[in-house]
């Protein structure tokens, strides 16, 4: 079972195990349609695809009305449903990948964990890896049969906006923020319609995980960087714009053998939109 990362020789060498769904997570948060026009040029053979803004999120506004961010996490049951018409069973082996060194990915294997399905992984260096070994891709649609998996207890957690803001206070959990140094900043403002971050939290951009090729550091290097900024994992939380980029740190975090951190889901898009909650600029 792989749980955390798979390497694109180990996935080739598993190719044709029926348990085996792949899964294309190729997004592009300024062009909606790239994701899937990319997987119709060419994909992993067998490989499904994966649309972040209607498989892997959720309405962006709760039954109240009130705003939840760019990229709320699916409704459990339309999840489960969504694996199910992929072909995924209690005992698949789900990989996830894409193109941009995981940060897409990383969200599939992170709402994995989160229905209680340990065996997903992330495609080691993405697209760019598989082709780098002279691997072929298709553009045929693979007519999986229909999946059995079920829901069972959750392998991840979660924190709301409250327990966050109620955070600020007590400075009981250390809150990561996975943007870019600029946006963090509250500098860069095309993506964010407020700029800055939550106060007290600190700054770890999620392409600080990888290797100049795109795969991830090892974990010794992952595990020295965290330690510079988490004591205690299972108090950490982990938050972005959306709740995608995080992902990416927990899955970093889990491959340094520092898991517990908890996802604030809704994030910076969500936290900015109540103008009631208090907001800090500079640093990093």
């Amino acid at each position: 079972m792989n749980t955390t990362l798979i390497s694109a020789s180990a996935l080739a060498a598993r190719q044709d195990e029926p348990s085996l769904v792949i899964v294309d997570c190729r997004h592009d948060l300024m062009n909606l349609d790239a994701g899937r026009d990319g997987y119709a040029v060419g994909h992993l053979p067998n490989a499904v695809f994966a649309d972040m803004e209607s498989a892997l999120s959720g309405a962006k506004r709760g039954a109240d009305g009130v705003f939840r961010g760019r990229h709320p996490l699916p409704e459990r049951a339309d999840l489960i449903e969504t694996l199910r018409s992929w072909g995924v069973d209690d005992a698949s082996q789900v990989v996830a990948y894409d193109a941009h060194g995981g940060m897409f990915a990383a969200r599939l294997w992170w709402l994995l964990r989160w229905v209680g399905h340990p065996a997903v992984a992330v495609l080691d260096g993405g697209l760019a890896a598989w082709q780098a070994l002279a691997l072929p891709l298709t553009n045929a649609v693979p007519a999986r049969p229909r999946g059995s998996i079920r829901e069972r207890a959750p392998l991840a957690r979660t924190v709301s906006a409250g327990e966050v803001l109620a955070n600020i206070g007590t400075g009981e959990r250390t809150v990561i923020d996975a943007r870019a140094p600029d946006r963090f900043r509250g500098e860069h403002e095309s993506i964010d319609p407020v700029g800055g971050h939550i106060p007290g939290a600190r700054n770890r951009f999620f392409k600080d995980n990888l290797q100049a090729d795109g795969r991830f550091k090892s974990a010794e290097q992952l595990k020295g960087d965290f330690a510079a900024l988490v004591g205690d994992a299972a108090t950490a939380v982990m938050q972005c714009g959306s709740g995608v980029t995080a992902c990416h740190n927990l899955l970093a975090l889990e491959v340094a053998g520092m898991p517990g951190a908890a996802l604030y889901p809704g994030s910076w898009s969500e936290w900015c939109a109540d103008p009631s909650r208090p907001v800090a600029t500079g640093g990093v």
